[in-house]
């Protein structure tokens, strides 16, 4: 025997045995094989949901939960957000092929909104978690990355109470809407316009995108009139323009919309941020509008996340509001997508901004991230 081949053999016999191949590949589903949004989800869906999530979007492992209990994985990320523990699930290991895999399943669903517009109102604690902000602007630098046109409309509540602290002036709030005088009026539009705004376009540009950033009184976008002196310069939305919006998003920029519109003097009225996306999105034909938020959705129990209602057509939702299942500041919100899709919106989604990478959640899977309202 040749001196090489004993070599040979030797390594061989040290060597330990290689797998066959890969171990065989259980299929991966972007979409549950039940009914689109199920109320609940068993494990095993649970868990090719969570590899399809993760290996597209490392850091997105935090929203999927590893058990297959009936609690949503928008819940269980807002309870980490919430309770300030790191969310349940790491990355998990996937082969090469497995990655390519899992983005190729991705295709049909990126190609069924390509072009398309998508309008998203941001605001609330996914404004002022720093974490929760990189990843949302990470999710719109994605979108349009792809093809698809995301819209964002901002509000800044949470900042204008800080503003309105520093001046000495007590924010007060009737059915869900800011009672706005003429002093607040004017750190309103300070906060919103000059500062919040200009910080998502820079965080944006800055993470690749290419933002430009507009209130309702550029290009005539948002017209409107007082709803009602006790309200203040709150006002209400009277004619829309997108000619602005489409050609920005024609271009490839996203497009960030501070709610301050105007009337026909020029005074500048508050609109709220959940009804000026709610205009915007039917006025530009948009085939989603998704307002994040600081809860899992709309819940028959707004202290019990578990009571989380996952779909709900226009006369369900009127008639929650009117057995006041539906109250406070969520009545302003699905107002806005009630009328956003009688005007021609496809669906309209409350979802749970807390929770990491929501969004794509959402626009991804059929059973998607919160409530889903629809015709």
């Amino acid at each position: 025997m040749r001196c090489d081949d004993v070599l040979g053999a030797r390594a061989q016999a040290l060597t330990p045995p290689r797998p066959d191949r890969r171990p065989p590949r259980r299929p991966l589903r972007l979409r549950s094989t039940q009914a689109p949004r199920a109320v609940s989800a068993s494990s095993e869906f649970q868990a090719h949901k969570g590899a399809f999530l993760r290996a597209s979007v490392p850091s997105l492992a935090a929203s999927v939960t590893s058990s297959g209990s009936k609690k949503s994985t928008v819940c269980a990320s807002a309870d980490a957000v919430t309770t300030g523990t790191t969310a349940i699930g790491d990355v998990c290991e996937l082969d090469n092929f497995q990655r390519v895999s899992v983005l190729a399943e991705a295709l049909p669903y990126l190609q069924r909104f390509a072009g398309q517009t998508i309008v998203v109102k941001y605001g609330g604690a996914a404004m002022t978690n720093e974490g929760l902000k990189k990843r949302v602007i990470q999710d719109l630098v994605l979108l349009s990355t792809v093809g698809i046109r995301p819209i964002l409309v901002h509000g800044g509540g949470p900042e204008i109470n800080q503003w309105l602290t520093k001046v000495g002036i007590e924010p007060v709030f009737k059915k869900g809407l800011r009672v706005t005088d003429a002093d607040t009026m004017e750190i309103v539009e300070m906060v919103l316009v000059g500062k919040v705004n200009k910080s998502l376009v820079s965080l944006i540009n800055c993470a690749g995108g290419r933002a430009v950033g507009v209130c309702g009184k550029d290009g005539n976008t948002l017209r409107g009139k007082i709803r009602d002196p006790e309200w203040g310069f709150v006002g209400d939305v009277t004619s829309v323009d997108t000619s602005v919006l489409r050609q920005l998003s024609e271009s490839g920029c996203i497009p960030v919309v501070a709610t301050v519109a105007m009337d026909e003097t020029g005074q500048a009225l508050n609109v709220n941020a959940d009804t000026a996306a709610g205009e915007l999105a039917a006025s530009i034909g948009a085939a989603k509008l998704i307002l994040m938020t600081d809860v899992p959705g709309v819940c028959t129990d707004k202290d019990d996340a578990s009571s989380l209602i996952r779909t709900l057509t226009i006369a369900e939702t009127r008639d929650l509001v009117a057995s006041d299942v539906i109250a406070g500041g969520m009545i302003p919100k699905v107002e806005c997508c009630v009328k956003s899709i009688a005007q021609g919106v496809k669906s309209a989604h409350i979802i749970d901004g807390r929770a990491p990478h929501s969004l794509l959640l959402e626009i991804l899977t059929d059973e998607g991230a919160g409530t889903m309202i629809s015709g």
